[in-house]
C-alpha cells in the first residue's frame, strides 16, 4: 500500500509518501510571507499553496523513489483549518485521484497530529491520553484505538498557541512569536513574575484571561519604565511560558489521576516548546507516566502525520468519494 498524503490546512504546504506504514518522504514548504503581517493572512496562504503544491508533491515522490502509477491512494487534510488553504489541497487530491483512478482518504487534522506518534518508535499503548496543543486547538484526548478518540477536555475560548503568539506580539517580537518566547525563556527566571490562572470545570481550559492580565501587566510596568520589556525580556518570557505550561499540565495530571491512564503523549505545534517537553518529562518521572513526545518535524503541520492517519483508515476500508468537500470547522 503506497499512499501520497497532502497537508494544506494553514501556512505549510506539505506532501509525504508512505509505504506499508513506513514514511518514505516528508516535504514541507513554509510560507515566509506572513511574517511581515504579524500572522497568517488566509488569502495569501491559499495563493502560496497553489504555487507550492505541485513542486512539493513532485519532490515527495522523487525523494520516495515512487512514481504516480505506483500509488494506491491519495490522502488529504479535509479540516479543520483555513477554508481557502484546505480547498487547494482537497481539490488537488481529488483531481489527482480521479486522474489516476485510485481512491481518496480524507483525514482530520487534529487526529493526524495524535497519530504522528505511530510514525516512529516508541509508540504509546492504548488507552493513552494526548494533550493536543496548537495555534487553534488545546485538547485532552482519550485515545482507545487508532481511529477511536474522545475529547475529554478542551479550551473554552483561545488556544494555548494563540496565547503564546499574542503575548509575543505584546512584547514586540516578530511572528511567529511562540518559538521566540521559548528561546528567551531558556535563559530567564520562570518565577520572577506571576500571572493569574483561571480554573475551569472538569478538564477544560481558558486562556483569554491570562492574555488580558499579561497586557495590563506590561502596560503598568512600561508606564513606570519605558525600558522594562527590553531589560527584563528573558524573565518575562520565562514567567509567561512557565504559567502557560503549568495550566496545561495541571489539567493533564487531573485527567491521568481520575482516569487511571499513565500513558501520556503530547502533539501539535506547541509540543515543540522546550519548556513543555522538559516539564512533561519531569512530571512523568514524578507520577510514573510513560511519556511520548514526537520528533520536532512531526510537531508542526506536516503530511507524514496525514499519511499515517490515512494508512489506518485504509486498513479499515474507510475511503471517501469525489463529492467530498473541505470542512474548515470539521468536528470529530
Amino acid at each position: 500500500m503506497i499512499i501520497l498524503a497532502i497537508e494544506s490546512s494553514c501556512d505549510e504546504t506539505s506532501a509525504a509518501v508512505l509505504k506499508d506504514g513506513k514514511i518514505l518522504s516528508n516535504v514541507i514548504a513554509t510560507q515566509a510571507i506572513h511574517q511581515k503581517y504579524g500572522g497568517v493572512v488566509p488569502e495569501l496562504a491559499s495563493r502560496a499553496h497553489q504555487q507550492q503544491i505541485i513542486p512539493v508533491v513532485e519532490k515527495s515522490l522523487t525523494d520516495a523513489q515512487v512514481t504516480k502509477s505506483e500509488l494506491s491512494a491519495i490522502a488529504f487534510t479535509r479540516g479543520p483549518g483555513l477554508l481557502g488553504a484546505l480547498l487547494v489541497g482537497t481539490s488537488f487530491a481529488k483531481a489527482m485521484a480521479l486522474g489516476l483512478g485510485i481512491p481518496l482518504i480524507d483525514v482530520h487534522h487534529m487526529q493526524a497530529h495524535i497519530l504522528a506518534h505511530f510514525i516512529d518508535d516508541p509508540q504509546p499503548k492504548f488507552p493513552f491520553l494526548c494533550l493536543t496543543v496548537s495555534g487553534g486547538h488545546t485538547q485532552i484526548v482519550k485515545v482507545t484505538d487508532y481511529l477511536s478518540m474522545e475529547i475529554i477536555g478542551q479550551t473554552q475560548d483561545d488556544a494555548v498557541g494563540e496565547a503564546f503568539d499574542k503575548t509575543a506580539k505584546l512584547l514586540n517580537l516578530p511572528y511567529p512569536g511562540g518559538p521566540l518566547i521559548d528561546k528567551y525563556a531558556q535563559v530567564g527566571d520562570p518565577l520572577r513574575f506571576s500571572f493569574p490562572q483561571v480554573e475551569m470545570p472538569g478538564y477544560d481550559y481558558s486562556f483569554s484571561g491570562i492574555k488580558t492580565a499579561f497586557m495590563y501587566f506590561l502596560k503598568k510596568e512600561t508606564t513606570r519604565d519605558e525600558a522594562f520589556i527590553n531589560e527584563n525580556l528573558a524573565d518575562i518570557c520565562a514567567s509567561i511560558q512557565h504559567t502557560l505550561v503549568q495550566i496545561l499540565l495541571r489539567k493533564l495530571k487531573k485527567a491521568s489521576k481520575e482516569t487511571g491512564i499513565r500513558e501520556i503523549a503530547i502533539a501539535g505545534g506547541v509540543s515543540a516548546n522546550s519548556g513543555l517537553r522538559k516539564t512533561l518529562q519531569e512530571e512523568g518521572q514524578k507520577y510514573g507516566w510513560n511519556v511520548y513526545i514526537p520528533r520536532f518535524e512531526y510537531c508542526t503541520d506536516n503530511a507524514a502525520m496525514i499519511a499515517i492517519a490515512a494508512y489506518y483508515k485504509a486498513l479499515k476500508g474507510d475511503f471517501c468519494g469525489q463529492a467530498v468537500s473541505a470542512l474548515p470547522r470539521m468536528t470529530w
